[in-house]
């Protein structure tokens, strides 16, 4: 019995042992994100490069030149222009089952520039900024696939990476055109983030979105001398305006309609035989969307009846609402908090608290840079628009945001301009690119998730079959024009 004790115990020791070892997934993210911090520098080199550029949508050529060339430098076969967009791709590792896809974006806004400095100040030169920090978002998403294609290779393991390098977000649709196309087709996960204010998981949906611009066409005239012989497109424009504005009380609360007058006319004393204004329509639900955009365009025809022009309309884009998978969700949020929040040092604090001395509004500590929001399953409808839509109704899809931005800093203003051009940026990036690279590394080896994500996708898709809401139209590549 003295010997047989031993040997009987043995079994549970072995499993003991089993059990106390650290996960070879664990171990393969600890390599990954140790990959991804040591090439700080060379990262923060090409994210400001893309800060510097500040291309906006459709026109990201030296943009996207550089992160096809990171990747294929790497060892991805990068298939570009894909989707008829000349700025897109689709970069690819491996082969077989799973296949888990990154997205990437590099799109600047227009109309607004910054320095990266913590007061008001514009960048000479430049017309455009990134004041949603897609420069580091783009770069994450490529530092991401390479660390987990290395992995990938040391390992041997089987499977699909793809990095999709998505142009025009801002108001082009990229993703929508690459979704028509099937580009996603096959996929297993799609994996995104977006730069932000705070360290979380996505619980929050986004709105359907639906814009075009509407065109009047009148008769130029003197506007003293012969008046009665013009018809005015500014008047057109205008009386649409109106109406819309009247249709704002007889909508649905979390409906909303945005506009711009593009071209008024060039000079006070000629009638206008042309005049253009662009509108977004936005709402939690695509279908309401849809419904509520075509009484925009039927205000836009009795404007043209009412003022004796007429009116043609280009759809320039369309999105879906974010369909969240919870099952993702959970598992992302232990994935973030692996990668650890965003440390400011004492010169970046500093930095921090002045561009919060310009905000108009109260805004959190800047200590909330350094923590991660606590996971809550609770939807809600969103309050911003993004093309992940589209992919998200074809695709189960999980997302997060990493404090990019110093806590308080709105999306689209100069105050995330000048902390994307600093280490502020940088950090919430690599802690993004970090967070990334552990989900794909659980994503391979866990087909059980897959599995559970795909089942809950269909179940929250139901019957509803894909239709871009943007209809059968070509890339907008002029959109900005």
């Amino acid at each position: 019995m003295k010997i047989l004790f031993p040997l009987m115990l043995l079994p549970a020791l072995l499993i003991a042992q089993k059990k106390a070892a650290v996960p070879l997934t664990d171990k393969n993210k600890t390599l990954a994100s140790a990959e991804i911090q040591k090439n700080y520098e060379h990262y923060k080199s090409i994210a400001l490069n893309i800060w510097n550029y500040a291309e906006v949508g459709y026109k990201e050529e030296k943009s996207t030149v550089l992160l096809q060339k990171e990747l294929s430098d790497n060892g991805f076969q990068v298939q570009a222009a894909v989707a008829g967009i000349p700025t897109s791709f689709v970069a690819t590792y491996g082969s077989g089952s799973p296949v888990i896809a990154i997205l990437a974006e590099y799109d600047a806004l227009p109309g607004i520039t910054q320095e990266a400095v913590p007061d008001r100040k514009l960048a000479d030169g430049k017309n455009s900024g990134h004041a949603c920090g897609h420069h580091l978002f783009g770069t994450a998403s490529v530092a991401a696939g390479i660390a987990i294609k290395n992995q990938m290779a040391a390992n041997n393991w089987k499977g699909t990476l793809k990095v999709y390098g998505c142009p025009a977000e801002e108001g082009g649709s990229g993703k929508v055109y690459m979704t028509r196309e099937s580009l996603f087709n096959g996929v297993d996960i799609v994996l995104h983030w977006h730069p932000g204010n705070a360290n979380s998981v996505n619980t929050d949906g986004a709105l359907a979105n639906k814009s075009a611009k509407f065109r009047f066409y009148g008769l130029s005239a003197h506007a003293a001398a012969s008046p009665e012989n013009g018809r005015s497109a500014l008047d057109g424009v205008e009386a649409m305006d109106n109406m819309v504005n009247m249709m704002r009380e007889h909508v649905p609360s979390t409906t909303r309609i945005h506009y711009v007058i593009t071209n008024g006319g060039k000079a006070p004393n000629v009638v206008p035989d042309f005049a253009e204004v662009y509108y977004y329509v936005r709402h939690p639900d695509k279908d309401i969307v849809v419904s509520i955009f075509d009484r925009v365009a039927k205000a836009a025809e009795g404007a043209a009846l009412g003022t004796g022009t007429t009116m043609k309309y280009e759809i320039i884009g369309g999105t879906h609402d974010l369909l969240l998978i919870d099952t993702l969700n959970s598992v992302m949020y232990k994935q973030l908090q692996l990668a650890g929040p965003v440390i400011l040092s004492p010169e970046e604090v500093e930095f921090g608290k002045k561009i919060q001395s310009s905000f108009t509004f109260k805004y959190p500590d800047i200590s909330e840079a350094g923590i991660i929001k606590p996971f809550k399953s609770v939807v809600k409808d969103g309050t911003g628009s993004t093309d992940v839509g589209d992919v998200s109704y074809n695709v189960p899809t999980v997302g997060f945001s990493t404090a990019t931005w110093v806590p308080g800093t709105p999306a689209h203003s100069w105050q995330a301009i000048a902390c994307g051009g600093t280490d502020i940026g940088i950090k919430g990036m690599v802690a993004a690119a970090k967070a990334l690279s552990n989900m794909g590394i659980e994503l391979l080896h866990n087909p059980g998730l897959i599995e559970a994500a795909k089942k809950e996708f269909l179940q929250k898709k139901g019957s509803y079959q894909y239709k871009a809401l943007l209809g059968d139209r070509k890339p907008a590549l002029n959109y900005r024009d």
